[in-house]
């Protein structure tokens, strides 16, 4: 892997073309025990170590939002758990966040729902899949 285990950098990859993404991605806010969050827009930062580790590991980031903390992927509902736990709770959103994305199964209930509204906005607004498996 690119980061070592003990680095505790969290990376939030997201797609920046999908208002819904872009959004939580900039509303985001964790603990400061994690230090800084990383945001990559995957359609503007392909060439990204951490975005290419994620496609050398078949992360399909057209399926499944991804963050990588502490050396390790989480994808999906994994990853919004992970970003509910770690958040700080300031603000409405991380305040919702941490709601209803702390219990694991309610995320994984959430999460299909979250990426049908994504595919949704991205088709409205005639946007291209990411593609970063077929690359």
């Amino acid at each position: 892997m690119l980061t070592p285990q003990n680095d505790r950098s969290l990376y939030y990859i997201y797609d920046g073309e999908c208002p819904l993404c872009k959004f939580a991605a900039q509303a985001y806010r964790v603990k400061s025990a994690v230090g800084e969050i990383h945001l990559l827009n995957a359609r503007e930062e392909l060439s990204h170590p951490i975005i290419i580790e994620a496609t050398n590991m078949k992360i399909n980031l057209d399926d499944a939002t991804a963050v990588q903390y502490a050396g390790k992927f989480y994808c999906g509902a994994e990853a919004l758990t992970l970003m509910a736990v770690l958040s700080t709770g300031n603000g409405w959103f991380n305040r919702c966040n941490a709601l209803l994305m702390r219990n694991h199964r309610l995320a994984r209930i959430c999460y299909p729902l979250l990426r049908a509204i994504r595919n949704a906005l991205l088709f409205i607004r005639g946007k291209a899949p990411i593609g970063n498996l077929k690359l």
